[in-house]
């Protein structure tokens, strides 16, 4: 025992290869047809039954004493021969050793260079060994997978076609540590375990393999042994870049679309249009949902027709950007893409990666940024996704305390493992870089700041330190960003923080989480909790429009209306509207005028433009039938003309995120629900008043102090006939009067139509 152990694993695999030498030897002199499995080695009983963790040590080719011993594992074939690449000619005929196809035989003018002859059902064919190629991952590649650091992790795990040693094939790597043995399994080898396993790259947890012969288009998964020995079940490719179309689950072999140009003269435009001074307005797309096609409406639009449907529209409404719900690939249609599944794949509901990027690429051509919504908080538990991947707890945490969202039931990601974070952080890079995405919203973001979020004492795991403050979360979200701005391109990030986390959009060198933006989820709420207030009871909840005075420039805030307000039995916008149906349509109109001249970039989910009765639901289009009614075509002009407003005026857009764009004129006047405040832009005399009458009460000789004397003009009044209003205002132009009030010397009388929005500007600035 003591000799045995100190042979060198070269010498044990001389023995090995002359054992089986001997084997092959005697079975080729038999007629036995039923060949002893037991003068095997239990190391090639373990390749034969699919438990063998190393199947280039056996497989492919390798030399002894006498020439070389050629292995492969063909379950199917009937006939296994060593073909000369360089002559053609037949170099020996391996003999089937096991019942599960493994075959081997002892060659003395072993080629180098061969291929296997193999017979299956009568046919013959020739195909490459995978085991003949060498490793597909260098040592360095390694090395920044392991400490974390390979920011174009797409390009070394995954499926990615390649030509190798002249051979066309796909490179297949997956990190799986703890796994027995991986394999990669798909229609050309029947599914089977037992005919791809892949070589593992033991110092990272690595799993490669070249298989000649695949094309673009392939299906496959990897068929995994758990550490204890027991089959998984088959996963998808946690970096598969293009997935069946659900409910099945296998990957597709797919090219990625080239990086985005350096010298694409988008990227300057991206950088113009995501600053912080400029005009934001965002159109929130479900693309499942927008429209329909089809006799019965159930048909999904593929994204070339969404690219010729949705891009005009948008453009014709005035918004700057469209943001994407999550487009990464997801199992269930009910989760609107907040549970994904394939976080490198877009979703094949619409069609294949390169239709996506094309999308993309019609969007800039109109001038639209494009925004994709982001999930790096939770993943679901699908037994194809990411759960226990390779029989443990790898891309989340083991301890449900830590590891399940109790809300979702989902899982969440382990922040603590830098093979996780490098994951997620490339991932955001791949879909700027290959995608030539502007922006990431950052979904459920309270979610992974708080150890106890949604949960109840005891349920939870403080940090080192005895708090609640996940702080690999915190780290993996200032990474993040980081990496994200030094791309240095314009791309941008938005936070859905909805707590009072301080500094959610400065930077990380300042101590601040890093994002470009936040969404206001506390303005969100103050002024639906308010609209929703009858008229009459207003007075009262004043403070729900002004507080969020208070703290609107401690971050760069996005004013959202999104699906989140529109689902799960809150109706839609215009359904929270008190009032008969004419007033319904007038709140609505006065609250987007407010919305759009308060501090903050702007964010509407589809619908909300046009005033549908219904809330949102996933499974059909919107109610586009409305825009035959007067009414709701009068919303979507109305957003339509308060965009225009917004872009064409640096006083509604320069210093959103800036007090010094703000200044009330009178927040007091509870009584009549009244508010008027002045918004400036970054030159002098860039100024606009705005009004809102919250009641259904004309007011009449209203005064309102300005600060200048002179005539305003009426840029937008929501009451205006065309908007389906009462028409009621300031015939488009009054004159200003030396009379003191609200701190100016000078003032306005106005007229104020009932449940209206008045922007007024100085006739000179016009």
């Amino acid at each position: 025992m003591t000799r045995a152990r100190s042979l060198s694993v070269a010498q044990r695999r001389k023995i090995e290869y002359q054992q089986l030498d001997m084997t092959v030897r005697s079975i080729a002199n038999t007629h036995d047809a039923s060949p002893d499995t037991n003068a095997l080695t239990p190391e090639l009983i373990a390749l034969a039954d699919g438990r063998h963790g190393d199947p280039f040590s056996l497989l492919g080719r390798h030399d002894i004493a006498t020439g070389a011993v050629y292995r492969t594992l063909q379950p199917s074939s009937s006939r296994v021969q060593v073909i000369d690449a360089l002559s053609g000619a037949s170099a020996g005929e391996l003999v089937r050793v096991h019942p599960a196809g493994l075959f081997a035989g002892a060659i003395v003018d072993a080629p180098q260079r061969y291929r296997l002859r193999i017979e299956s059902g009568g046919r013959a064919s020739e195909i490459e060994d995978p085991y003949r190629f060498p490793p597909l991952l260098s040592d360095f590649d390694l090395y920044l997978l392991g400490e974390g650091r390979n920011q174009r992790l797409y390009d070394k795990l995954g499926a990615h076609p390649l030509t190798i040693d002249g051979v066309d094939g796909v490179a297949f790597a997956v990190w799986a540590p703890n796994a027995r043995r991986v394999s990669v399994v798909g229609s050309w080898n029947s599914w089977d375990g037992r005919c791809h396993p892949m070589r593992l790259r033991q110092e990272r947890g690595v799993w490669e393999l070249f298989i000649p012969g695949i094309a673009p288009g392939a299906l496959y998964k990897y068929e995994l042994l758990g550490p204890d020995g027991a089959l998984l079940p088959s996963k998808s490719d946690p970096v598969g870049f293009r997935a069946e179309l659900r409910p099945r689950t296998a990957s597709i072999v797919a090219q990625t679309p080239l990086e985005e140009d350096a010298r694409d003269p988008w990227r300057a435009k991206r950088a113009a249009l995501n600053r912080r001074d400029a005009p934001i307005t965002i159109y929130e797309v479900h693309l499942g949902s927008w429209r329909r096609k089809g006799e019965r409406g159930d048909t999904l639009m593929t994204y070339a027709e969404l690219a010729d449907a949705l891009v005009p529209y948008v453009l014709d409404l005035g918004f700057t950007h469209i943001e994407l719900m999550p487009v990464a690939e997801h199992p269930f249609d009910g989760s609107w893409g907040y549970q994904p599944i394939g976080l490198y794949a877009p979703t094949s509901r619409h069609g294949t990666p390169e239709e996506f990027r094309a999308f993309v690429d019609r969007c800039h051509a109109a001038g639209l940024g494009v925004i994709a919504d982001w999930v790096p908080g939770h993943f679901p538990d699908d037994a194809h996704g990411l759960a226990r991947f390779d029989g443990t707890a790898l891309y989340e945490h083991d301890d449900p305390r830590q590891g399940r969202h109790r809300d979702w039931d989902t899982l969440i990601y382990n922040y603590g493992r830098r093979e996780v974070v490098n994951h997620l952080v490339a991932n955001a890079l791949f879909w700027l870089r290959r995608f030539a995405i502007d922006g990431l919203r950052v979904d459920a973001v309270a979610s992974m700041l708080y150890l106890d979020y949604s949960r109840k004492p005891g349920d939870w795991v403080p940090n080192q330190y005895g708090g609640n403050v996940n702080l690999e979360a915190v780290a993996f979200l200032r990474r993040l960003n980081e990496l994200v701005y030094a791309e240095d391109a314009g791309a941008v990030t938005f936070a859905e923080e909805s707590t009072s986390w301080p500094g959610v959009s400065q930077p990380a060198y300042a101590g601040g989480l890093g994002f470009g933006f936040k969404w206001n989820m506390g303005w969100m709420n103050d002024t639906l909790v308010y609209m929703r207030h009858e008229p009459v009871h207003r007075k009262y909840h004043q403070d729900k429009l002004t507080f969020g005075l208070l703290y609107a420039f401690s971050e760069n805030f996005i004013l959202p209306l999104s699906h989140d307000e529109v689902v799960h039995g809150k109706g839609s916008l215009l359904g929270k509207m008190p009032g008969d149906v004419w007033q319904k349509f007038a709140n609505l109109r006065a609250y987007f005028g407010y919305m759009w001249t308060h501090p903050g970039k702007k964010l509407l989910f589809q619908g909300g433009e046009f005033a549908q009765w219904d809330e949102w639901s996933h499974d059909r289009s919107l109610d586009w039938h409305l825009l035959a009614h007067a009414p709701h075509q009068g919303v979507q002009r109305l957003v339509r003309d308060l965009n225009r407003l917004y872009r064409a005026t640096p006083a509604l857009h320069e210093l959103d995120c800036a007090g010094a764009g703000f200044a009330w004129i009178d927040c007091s006047d509870a009584a009549n629900s009244l508010l008027a405040y002045l918004r400036r832009g970054k030159r002098p005399g860039d100024v606009v008043v705005v009004v809102c009458n919250f009641t259904p009460v004309a007011r009449h000789f209203y005064r309102i102090g300005v600060p200048s004397g002179e005539a305003w003009r009426e840029l937008l009044n929501t009451d205006a006939e065309i908007y389906g209003g009462s028409g009621q205002g300031n015939l488009g132009r009054i004159e200003s009067e030396d009379v003191p009030a609200h701190g100016h010397e000078h003032s306005l009388a106005l007229t104020l139509p009932p449940l209206a929005t008045l922007v007024l500007a100085p006739e000179r600035a016009r």
